[in-house]
């Protein structure tokens, strides 16, 4: 795989990875960066009026949006922040992928990488986020992830849309011999308040386009809007019913090859031997290349280097990790969390020595495997390499660093790579890697000038992830006379996601560093003990692992509410007024599972066999509680019957975008605690393709009811906060009917089917 050189700028970000994120920034402001970051997409007749706004004469606006839709909405959702200033309806605005540049940077992710809990994740403006964000500033990274992308551009687009139609107004002004404030906008267009005179947008873009943008732009007031919030069609849906729509995949060029791979199903494993002439006479057959942990075969079409790969004889050397196995990573994370070796992210008062005072202490050890990303749209991406620039057809999450990498692995100037982004079938944090670019450039330089189309299959995509860490936690925890907690000690023991990501992409950056990957969900949870510790014990193992819907909250947020279910019923509790009698002075997190309980009916009864579970959690600044009903027959026989959620993530935006995003998340958590498990035997992965690997369908879907409870808490995400509580409401659940205490996923382990 390519490695990024280290330039100043390119070390910088490498300091943003290893403090806990990828993501990094451009500090805006109160003013809109200027149209020179859209000269160069601008067609024949189109004005950039600043960094986000293209308006053609016809009165065609189109707003470039970088960040990457994977289904989540947010072409929609930021098409209607500059709608909505712009005063225009949604309808007349048209998103496009935005250029590569630093104006377009996520300043939010890099501040919510903070290693350590300042308050930033509470809405405080912290010394520790405003360093970040200073370094963010310095370099200017897209992406997508973390829940962020609403959070950092909401203001961005909504001043974007202002500005634009501030600068309409000053043309129409100029025109007519009038003051700005003279004038007002209305679908589309400038007229005087009196209505003598009217232009169209379109009638004064070009004029427009020469004047200063102003300063200090006057956002409208919540009572004046009309688009936010208040739910809308999503503008990416037409094209993708139509079929219009182009996902990497789908991308088609004038004589245009594929390639095929296999890769060394053993992790560190490389190519010894292979025989190409094997392979030559089969029909469609261009060329091989050899790289150092595969081979690949280009071909007329993917199905004959799909062949052909296949049948190319490989010999690898397997290296150091042939031994690696599930069980043996397990051993090491056991052994590891016995040790003193643990970094602390949360320690209040004195954990230990109220536990070694206690007379009953209540412990448990909690189990969570490897998951895979599993995208629907398989890796993917297409590149064509010139005597001195490569361009790159891509479904990515981050297009600055592909430009990077596109650049050191062509080894061509920066200014002569061309990044088109795709629409993309599926994300979870897996485009955010590099492996399948660098491969598929690798290939394309064996056919200078020629387009060249990889496509990994299933069996590619299962075997060689970056994956959602393993994890192991060990509670203990003392409760009262009160029947409240006294004490609570949680040990967690896997790999960092940070570490690994930064060792693939910049080794000279690697250091063992904290990480909030690891403790987020765990060290931050909202309950109030009197003692509380919370350890990480940094395990790493040769599984690449990465960013994955919700990284650390999607295991430690079943480590902790499931064992938080334990505590209420060993203190004879009902689990939510349990849960209430902790949080405290968190009146946000207390009117979310009042709610909760209100709306799920949670103090009915139910028959025999069923049962409901619940789980409370915050992650990327929005909580979600959800209650799981579940009824179970007498052979282990599950249905989940029904979900009911309640998320509170402060202002609501799009509320059925947001519903959407509660449904997907829960969707794709319950697949992973039902199914997912990545198992490591030989030092390779056992699972190849949905078979093996499944996923909730729609005969066994329950029934998804979503409340909102908006609190005025600062704006949080929406795209991953619903996976996590999904599981421990379910496992809790299953407690609730059998009184069987599920402590390792997926639900198979304990031999129940769905």
């Amino acid at each position: 795989m390519a490695i990024m050189k280290l330039t100043r700028r390119k070390f910088l970000i490498a300091g943003g990875l290893v403090g806990g994120g990828l993501a990094v920034a451009y500090a805006l402001g109160d003013s809109v960066p200027d149209n020179k970051a859209l000269v160069s997409s601008a067609k024949q007749g189109e004005y950039p009026l600043n960094a986000w706004i293209k308006i053609s004469k016809q009165g065609e606006i189109t707003v470039a949006v970088s960040q990457a839709e994977m289904g989540q909405g947010i072409y929609t959702a930021l098409c209607m922040l500059v709608a909505e200033e712009l005063e225009v309806d949604l309808a007349l605005v048209k998103p496009e992928p935005a250029p590569v540049h630093p104006v377009y940077a996520n300043v939010v992710a890099i501040m919510d990488s903070l290693p350590f809990s300042d308050g930033h994740h509470n809405g405080e403006a912290t010394a520790g986020a405003w360093a970040m964000k200073q370094v963010g500033g310095l370099l200017g990274v897209q992406a997508t992830g973390g829940s962020t992308s609403v959070r950092n551009f909401w203001e961005p687009m909504q001043q974007a849309g202002a500005t634009a139609r501030e600068m309409l107004k000053q043309a129409a002004a100029i025109n007519w011999n009038v003051r700005a404030d003279e004038c007002i906008a209305e679908n589309g267009i400038i007229k005087l308040k009196n209505g003598s005179k009217s232009s169209t947008y379109g009638d004064l873009v070009e004029q427009a386009a020469l004047l200063e943008a102003p300063q200090n732009i006057q956002l409208k007031s919540v009572n004046a809007r009309k688009i936010i919030g208040k739910s809308q069609q999503r503008v990416d849906i037409p094209a993708k019913v139509t079929g219009k729509a182009e996902f990497g995949v789908d991308v088609v060029l004038p004589d245009m090859a594929y390639a095929a791979v296999k890769l060394s199903p053993v992790f560190g494993g490389t190519v010894t031997d292979w025989d190409e002439n094997a392979i030559k006479t089969m029909p469609g057959f261009i060329k091989a290349v050899r790289f150092e942990t595969g081979v690949a075969v280009i071909a007329d079409s993917f199905w004959r280097a799909k062949k052909a790969v296949e049948a190319l004889p490989v010999t690898f050397d397997s290296g150091t990790n042939v031994h690696l196995s599930s069980k043996s990573i397990f051993a090491l994370f056991e052994n590891n969390i016995e040790s003193d070796d643990g970094r602390s992210y949360s320690d209040d008062g004195d954990a230990k020595a109220a536990l070694l005072l206690a007379s009953d202490v209540h412990t448990a050890t909690y189990k969570a495997p490897f998951l895979a990303h599993a995208c629907m749209e398989p890796m993917n991406c297409t590149a064509k390499v010139g005597d001195n620039d490569v361009e790159v057809w891509v479904p990515n999450q981050t297009s600055t660093l592909m430009s990077w990498i596109a650049e050191q692995t062509a080894d061509v100037p920066a200014e002569n790579v061309t990044i088109h982004n795709t629409f993309l079938g599926g994300g979870f944090g897996r485009r955010l890697e590099t492996d399948y670019v660098v491969m598929a450039i690798t290939i394309a330089k064996e056919l200078k000038n020629r387009p060249v189309k990889l496509v990994w299959t299933r069996e590619n995509d299962i075997q060689h992830d970056m994956y959602r860490p393993a994890a192991l936690a060990k509670f203990s925890a003392a409760i009262n006379e009160s029947g409240m907690v006294s004490a609570w000690h949680n040990r967690v023991a896997g790999p960092s996601v940070t570490r690994s990501f930064v060792q693939r992409l910049i080794p000279a950056a690697d250091t063992d560093m904290p990480d909030n990957t690891t403790s987020e969900g765990a060290a931050d949870i909202p309950y109030q003990f009197e003692n509380k510790l919370m350890e990480h014990f940094p395990s790493p193992t040769a599984i690449p692992v990465g960013y994955w819907r919700s990284v650390g909250h999607s295991y430690n947020a079943f480590f902790t509410e499931s064992f938080m279910d334990e505590l209420a019923w060993t203190a004879k509790k009902d689990p939510v007024e349990f849960r209430m009698a902790h949080l405290g002075e968190h009146d946000d997190f207390k009117n979310v599972l009042r709610k909760l309980a209100e709306v799920s009916n949670w103090g009915s009864p139910l028959p025999a066999g069923r049962g409901r579970g619940i789980a409370l959690h915050e992650s990327f600044g929005s909580i979600v509680g959800q209650v799981v009903e579940v009824t179970i027959g007498p052979n282990k026989e599950l249905s989940v019957d029904k979900v009911t959620c309640v998320v509170d993530c402060g202002e609501v935006l799009n509320p059925d975008g947001l519903i959407s995003q509660m449904e997907s998340g829960i969707i794709f958590g319950l697949s992973a605690a039902l199914f997912g498990e990545i198992t490591i035997e030989n030092g390779q992965v056992v699972e190849e393709n949905f078979p093996d690997y499944d996923m909730v369908r729609l005969e066994n879907c329950p029934e998804i009811s979503v409340h909102l409870a908006p609190s005025g808490r600062p704006l949080g995400g929406a795209g991953e906060p619903a996976t996590p509580p999904i599981a421990p409401a379910l496992t809790n659940a299953i407690f609730a009917a059998t009184k069987e205490r599920i402590r390792e996923l997926p639900l198979s382990k304990s031999e129940y089917s769905i």
